[in-house]
C-alpha cells in the first residue's frame, strides 16, 4: 500500500462508521413511529386534565342567582338590669350623677336600660317580602317573647333598614316567618325537594356569619336525619347536616343545592369554642315548607297529639320483654288526653295506625301530627300478649303538650342512708309512706311501691340504662319493688345475659311524675 492510500484509510474508516450509524438510527425511528400508531390498548382513551374553572363557575352561578334573596337580619332588645345602689341618703345629690353616669351599662351599681343586639340571616320567599328565618333569631335569649325591633338589610344596600313585622313562628321547628314593605317586588328563593338530597351532594350556605352579609361556603352533605337534641324538643328537628361553614349570623340563611335551590335553613352548629368546627345543621326544606305554608295562612302551625309518651328509638330488648318485634312501648298516659279516653294504658304496645305498621317513635309522632285535630285514628295495640283496637280522636299538641320542668331535689326516705349496689349498680332507699302514697296516687297504681334511687354507679349496668338519681324504681320484669328488701330479692335473682325490664318513675315538674321502661340484656 502506497503512503497516499494510507493517508487516506482513517477518513474512510470514520466515514463507514457514521453511515452505519445514520443506518441503525434510521430503523430505530422507523419503529418507534410504528409503535405510536399502533397502541397497545386501542379502546382505552386518553385521560384529559380536569378544567379547575368548571366547578368554580358552578359555584359562582349558584351565588349570582341566590344571593339577592339573602338577608342580613339584625334584633335590638332593651333589656332593664337593676343593680346595687350605694347607701347614701336618699337626697344626695351625687346619686342624679350616679344615675346618669351609669344609665344604660349592665355593669352599674344602680343598673339602668341597655340595648341588647343580634345577628342573623333571612331568606326570601314571597316577592311580596316575606322572609323565613329561625325562631331564635327574632326571639330574646332565653325567654319565648320576641324582640323589640327587627331590621333587615337587602343585599347591596347595607344603608337602608327596613322594619319587619312577624308573621308567625314556631319554637318546634326553630322557625319564622317575618315581612318587610320595600315598594317594590323582590328576588325570591325556590324552594328545593330536601328529600332528594344524598349524602355527598354539593351545597352552599349563604348568610351573615358574624354580621359580614353575602357570605357564601361550599360544602357537602354529611348526613341526613339528625337528632342533635332528644327527647319532645327534637322531635320534629331532624337536620341536614353539612361541612360548609355555618358560623354565628348564618341562623336563618340558606343551604342550596346545585340548582340554586334552598334544601334547607341554616340552623346550629357543633362547636366547643362557639364558632365553626366542621359540622353545622340545617333544617330540611320539606319540613320548612309545611311551616311557612301554615305559618303565612293561620300565623300558627297545628299538629296533633293523642297524650303518650314514648322513647324515640327501638330497644330490641325492650320489644322482647313485651313478646313483641316491632311497636311503640306507653311508657305513660297524660291523664284527661286522648289516649287516656280511648283506654290506653301505661304497657301498652301500639304495633300499628290505621293500618300502617309503626317502627319508632318517630313514625308515630309524624302520623300523629300530620293528622288534622279532631280526626280519628285506628290504633292496634298489644296488652299483657293479646291483640286489641281503639279509636283515638287526635287533640291538639299546643293543648296537651306541656313545658316539662324538673323538680327540686327528692326528700330523704326512711333509711339512714343508701343501701344495695349489685349487678344493676344503684344504690336505694326507700321511700317514706307520705312519699309512696303521693306516687300511688299520682300514677294510678294498686298499692304503694317503689324505692329512691339514691347514687347511681359511673359505667354500670344502671347508668348505661338511662337511670338517674332521683329515679323511683316500681318494677323489676314486671314484679313490683315495695322496699329496698324487694329490690334486693328481684336483683339476685337477674342472671347474666338475661332481659332485665325496669318501670321508673321520674319527676316531670314540682309534683309531677312520668314513667317510662328501661331494658337491656344483662352483660
Amino acid at each position: 500500500m502506497s503512503t497516499h492510500s494510507r493517508r487516506f484509510l482513517p477518513a474512510l474508516v470514520i466515514a463507514a462508521t457514521l453511515g452505519i450509524g445514520i443506518l441503525i438510527g434510521t430503523v430505530i425511528s422507523r419503529g418507534v413511529r410504528a409503535a405510536k400508531s399502533s397502541p397497545v390498548a386501542a379502546d382505552a382513551k386518553p385521560l384529559p386534565m380536569p378544567s379547575p374553572a368548571e366547578l368554580s363557575n358552578s359555584f359562582s352561578q349558584i351565588a349570582d342567582r341566590i344571593e339577592d334573596a339573602v338577608v342580613n337580619i339584625n334584633t335590638e332588645t332593651t333589656v332593664r338590669v337593676r343593680g346595687r345602689r350605694f347607701h347614701s341618703p336618699d337626697d344626695s345629690p351625687f346619686n342624679d350623677f350616679f344615675d346618669r353616669f351609669f344609665q344604660g351599662n349592665p355593669d352599674s351599681p344602680f343598673g339602668g336600660d341597655f340595648r341588647q343586639q343580634s345577628l342573623g340571616s333571612g331568606v326570601i320567599l314571597d316577592r311580596n317580602g316575606y322572609i323565613l328565618t329561625n325562631y331564635h333569631v327574632i326571639t330574646q335569649n332565653a325567654e319565648d317573647k320576641p324582640v323589640d325591633r327587627i331590621n333587615v338589610t337587602l343585599r347591596g344596600d347595607g344603608v337602608t333598614r327596613y322594619k319587619a313585622k312577624i308573621i308567625g313562628s314556631d319554637k318546634w321547628t326553630d322557625l319564622a316567618v317575618i315581612k318587610i314593605d320595600t315598594g317594590k317586588p323582590l328576588h325570591a328563593a325556590e324552594l328545593g325537594d330536601s328529600d332528594t338530597m344524598r349524602v355527598g351532594d354539593w351545597v352552599l350556605a349563604v348568610g351573615s356569619p358574624f354580621g359580614l352579609d353575602s357570605t357564601v361556603t361550599a360544602g357537602i352533605v354529611s348526613a341526613k336525619g339528625r337528632d342533635i337534641e332528644g327527647g319532645t324538643q327534637g322531635q320534629f328537628k331532624r337536620f341536614i347536616q353539612t361541612d360548609a361553614a355555618i358560623n354565628p349570623g348564618n341562623s336563618g340563611g340558606p343551604l342550596v343545592n346545585l340548582a340554586a335551590q334552598v334544601v334547607g335553613i341554616n340552623t346550629a352548629i357543633a362547636t366547643r369554642r362557639g364558632s365553626y368546627d366542621g359540622v353545622g345543621f340545617a333544617i330540611p326544606s320539606n319540613t320548612a315548607r309545611k311551616v311557612y305554608n301554615a305559618l303565612i295562612t293561620s300565623g300558627a302551625v297545628k299538629r296533633g297529639a293523642i297524650g303518650v309518651q314514648f322513647q324515640a328509638q327501638a330497644n330490641p330488648a325492650l320489644l322482647r320483654s313485651f313478646g313483641t318485634d316491632h311497636g311503640i312501648i306507653v311508657d305513660s298516659v297524660q291523664a284527661g288526653t286522648p289516649a287516656d279516653r280511648a283506654g290506653l294504658k301505661r304497657g301498652d304496645v301500639i304495633v300499628s295506625v290505621n293500618g300502617q305498621a309503626v317502627q319508632s317513635g318517630d313514625e308515630l309522632v309524624s302520623i300523629v301530627s300530620d293528622t288534622e285535630v279532631g280526626k280519628k285514628l285506628r290504633v292496634e295495640y298489644l296488652r299483657d300478649g293479646k291483640r286489641a283496637t281503639t279509636e283515638i280522636e287526635v287533640g291538639d299538641r299546643n293543648q296537651i303538650i306541656g313545658e316539662n320542668r324538673p323538680g327540686g331535689e327528692e326528700e330523704s326516705g326512711e333509711d339512714a342512708g343508701p343501701q344495695s349496689s349489685g349487678v344493676l349498680g344503684l344504690a336505694v332507699k326507700n321511700l317514706t309512706r307520705d312519699q309512696a302514697q303521693d306516687l300511688a296516687d299520682q300514677l294510678h297504681l294498686d298499692s304503694k311501691q317503689g324505692v329512691l334511687v339514691a347514687d347511681v354507679q359511673a359505667g354500670g349496668f344502671a347508668s348505661d340504662l338511662g337511670v338517674e338519681r332521683g329515679d323511683v324504681i316500681l318494677s323489676i320484669n314486671r314484679h313490683p319493688v315495695a322496699s329496698v328488701d324487694d329490690y334486693n330479692r328481684l336483683q339476685a335473682q337477674l342472671k347474666s345475659g338475661s332481659d332485665v325490664l325496669l318501670l321508673v318513675a321520674r319527676r316531670s315538674g314540682p309534683r309531677t311524675f312520668s314513667t317510662l321502661f328501661l331494658a337491656d340484656r344483662l352483660p
